[in-house]
């Protein structure tokens, strides 16, 4: 199908040209990418198994995205001249662990379904990592809560944060199962 099956001309409501010209044109969207936030507790999981059920309806891909944050270590500022330099170490730990988890997660998720899967790491804050990803998603995935979860709290603070500013639709899926076991 080319351009011009897309594209139509005419007028409506006169009969000179000049007064109404119309022209339609249909536009295909896109169906893109699915992305879903993980941070290895059981209510990411859940998100992670909706995106996979949703994902083969749509037939589209999922983008497994996981972060991680090094800690700051005050005080230490001799100790690199030890010949040791912790920051960085405990860095690339962090992040070749979580490259590690994500991975297996998202095999772990595809296993006997029909989705292609990607997946990464990234270093930064979890809300800020999921928006920047899924800029050009078809939607966004999170879980109700996840590590800093509160009692009685519904909607965690990553969730919080991604629903009011990403740019696509962001579906926030609550764990049933563990959250009736939560206090």
């Amino acid at each position: 199908m080319d351009d011009r099956d897309n594209n139509y001309s005419g007028t409506a409501g006169s009969n000179d040209l000049d007064e109404a010209q119309i022209r339609v044109t249909t536009v295909h969207r896109n169906l893109g990418r699915i992305v879903v936030g993980v941070d290895g507790v059981a209510g990411s999981g859940t998100a992670l198994d909706w995106a996979v059920s949703e994902a083969q309806l749509r037939g589209v891909p999922i983008h497994v995205v996981m972060t991680w944050q090094e800690s700051q270590i005050y005080g230490a500022d001799g100790i690199g001249t030890l010949g040791m330099n912790p920051l960085e170490d405990t860095a690339r730990e962090l992040s070749s662990a979580t490259s590690r988890e994500v991975a297996q997660l998202a095999e772990n998720a595809s296993r006997g379904h029909d989705v292609m899967m990607t997946s990464e790491a990234v270093e930064g804050h979890p809300a800020e990592a999921l928006l920047l990803a899924a800029e050009d998603a078809a939607m966004l995935v999170v879980g109700s809560r996840g590590h800093g979860g509160l009692a009685g709290v519904l909607l965690g603070s990553v969730g919080q944060h991604v629903v009011p500013h990403a740019r696509c639709p962001v579906v926030v899926v609550p764990d049933l199962i563990h959250e009736a076991d939560r206090p």
